[in-house]
């Protein structure tokens, strides 16, 4: 925890359409009590306003990794929620391929026993692919919490997907 008395969450997203609302879990997050701290891959980042982000955080917005000679910017993580993760990040996840970031967090704190829980952005389509639903078993076995993000993904009128970020968020702060 940080030297407040809230506990601190990860809210670490990819370039799926979602991530556009990023704002609105944001915003559940601190009234259930959580401080949030937000990590994009480079292009999620381009997606959203990073700033309006930072602001409405007070932290700043992690895109890049720190130089060797800088402080870490953000507090100490006691929970990660990976919203939305896409397919080539899953993928990269369960590889232990960490090219970005984002990536990178989630993977170095899965395995440190932070409690890391995933909410996948992945078309149909991609789901019948051999190595999601083998990373996916991969990741769960590993401590993966792993929302079914059909229960709360739909299509925006501009067609593209949107979550419901209150069943998100409230299935996230549920006990395992």
């Amino acid at each position: 925890m940080t030297g407040s008395d809230e506990p601190v969450v990860y809210l670490i997203g990819t370039a799926a359409p979602p991530v556009r609302e990023l704002a609105e879990p944001v915003g559940l997050l601190h009234e259930a009590g959580w401080e949030v701290c937000v990590v994009l891959s480079p292009t999620a980042a381009s997606w959203v306003e990073v700033d309006v982000l930072a602001d409405r955080t007070g932290h700043p917005v992690r895109v890049r990794p720190r130089l060797p000679s800088e402080r870490d910017p953000l507090p100490r993580a006691d929970a990660v929620l990976a919203a939305p993760v896409t397919f080539n990040s899953l993928n990269k996840i369960a590889a232990g391929i960490s090219d970005t970031l984002a990536v990178s967090l989630v993977n170095e704190l899965l395995v440190s026993g932070v409690p890391t829980t995933a909410v996948p952005c992945v078309k149909p389509v991609l789901r019948q692919h051999p190595a999601y639903s083998a990373n996916t078993r991969l990741l769960t076995d590993a401590g993966l919490r792993l929302l079914d993000s059909d229960a709360f993904t739909s299509r925006g009128t501009d067609g593209l997907a949107t979550f419901d970020w209150n069943t998100a968020t409230t299935e996230f702060l549920q006990p395992r």
